[in-house]
């Protein structure tokens, strides 16, 4: 495989990213949304959208919704947000009594369940919305069964991040990620952890199903295929598995129960937050959160072993989906709101690369001085191993969305030793065969 140029390392101050949303937050939201409803007043139709996120994500779509509300006086749009969690549980109750949002933030993980449901509109029946300058690679993920039930917001990618100056302490080289292999990964991550008494980690540890995608594409597989199957093997995970067994033998990575504690605490207990690691694997577009709590300039790498086999792993990912309620009394207002978001200079100045690289390319283009520090970085790193991506993945099948528990379960009692390898990687692939109920 022909090498390909580093990404780009320009350096200056960048915006600081706040933490995720507040439980006040999440209460003014349900209040708002119990009293906006979606019916009209007077001449004005009235819209919900619903998201998840950070309190700097709600201010942001705020924000867009003022802007799309003076340039469209006859729409008004309730906004309707919470945490993660919480998210999902409201609109999974919202959606079955008949009362979902008119234009709902959806995940890939969750959008082929939603529109099985009937829950979602054909995005492409709609009037006034244009998909068509949104980015070929991700442009067709939310299409299901020949209809579009998601347009993707914006792009990035399972990326790992580094600390140069943990590099540093620790007297050892960043590797050239156009060529390193797992096993170099493994190797480097043992030098540091030793070279420095354990005070720095090699490694935060392979703790999420997204690296192991990644993983499972490098060797020519997938996490599912196009009719919802599983598409990878046992072995494959197996192997996976065992990347982490040599990483803890050698203590590359911090021990068990560290392990556990610092992957539930997120970006900003990650070992590159708190200085105490050199690399983590996180998506690309978290580059900035990270940054902004280590106080330290780190930087994107391509996973190890993009250069060992005979396809590249990396992807691009749809950070989030825009999509319509079917159910909703408005849905040609919706879409000219949904259509405002994806195609609009102001909405993209405004969202920037909260979520997501704009997927509309002239968006993205026309919005790209406007990044901050750190988004730049990853516009550049995306920019720089597009040539490399070799396809998308069709949408998850329905139940995917306990993949999140099945690898944690898994992972746990794997890192803890009461499964081997094997073990845990059948357990795996049973519990993940039950919840997506197909058959490898």
């Amino acid at each position: 495989m022909t090498p390909h140029p580093r990404a780009r390392t320009t350096r200056s101050k960048f915006r600081p990213r706040p933490a995720v949303v507040t439980a006040a937050a999440g209460a003014l939201a349900l209040v708002l949304a119990s009293c906006s409803g979606s019916g009209d007043s007077g001449d004005v139709v009235e819209l919900r959208f619903s998201w998840w996120g950070s309190d700097e994500r709600h201010a942001n779509l705020r924000e867009a919704i003022e802007v799309f509300e003076a340039d469209n006086p006859d729409i008004r749009v309730s906004p309707d947000y919470t945490d993660w969690d919480a998210y999902w549980d409201r609109l999974a109750t919202g959606t079955a009594a008949g009362d979902a949002p008119d234009v709902i933030m959806q995940d890939e993980a969750y959008l082929r369940e939603y529109a099985d449901r009937g829950a979602l509109a054909d995005l492409g029946t709609l009037e006034g919305l244009d998909l068509s300058a949104l980015d070929p690679l991700v442009s067709e993920s939310g299409v299901v069964d020949g209809a579009v039930y998601g347009a993707p917001s914006g792009v990035n990618a399972a990326a790992m991040l580094a600390d140069p100056q943990a590099f540093e302490e620790a007297g050892v080289d960043m590797p050239d990620d156009t060529t390193w292999t797992w096993d170099d990964y493994v190797d480097i991550s043992i030098e540091i952890s030793e070279a420095t008494d354990g005070e720095i980690v090699g490694t935060q540890g392979l703790t999420n199903e997204n690296g192991f995608h990644v993983f499972a594409r490098q060797h020519g597989e997938n996490l599912y295929d196009e009719d919802g199957a599983l598409a990878f093997s046992t072995d494959t995970l197996v192997d996976w598995f065992e990347i982490t067994e040599r990483l803890m033998e050698g203590g590359g990575q911090p021990d068990s129960s560290l392990t556990v504690e610092i992957a539930a605490g997120g970006p900003d207990l990650s070992v590159l937050s708190t200085n105490t690691g050199a690399t983590a694997h996180f998506w690309s577009n978290q580059l900035g959160v990270i940054s902004q709590a280590s106080g330290r300039d780190i930087e994107l790498l391509r996973f190890p072993g993009e250069s060992e086999n005979e396809r590249t792993g990396t992807y691009f990912k749809p950070a989030m989906y825009y999509s319509v309620f079917a159910g909703s009394d408005h849905p040609e207002e919706a879409a000219r709101f949904v259509d405002f978001m994806l195609n609009s200079d102001e909405a993209g100045s405004i969202v920037l690369a909260d979520l997501g690289l704009a997927a509309n390319t002239d968006v993205r283009e026309n919005v790209m001085d406007e990044l901050s520090e750190a988004e730049a970085r990853g516009a550049d790193f995306l920019a720089d191993i597009e040539d490399e991506i070799v396809d998308g993945n069709p949408p998850p099948p329905v139940g995917s969305g306990e993949i999140f528990d099945i690898n944690r379960r898994a992972y746990q009692e794997f890192t803890f030793g009461n499964l081997t390898s094997r073990e845990a990687a059948e357990q795996f692939v049973d519990q993940l065969q039950t919840a997506v109920g197909s058959g490898s």
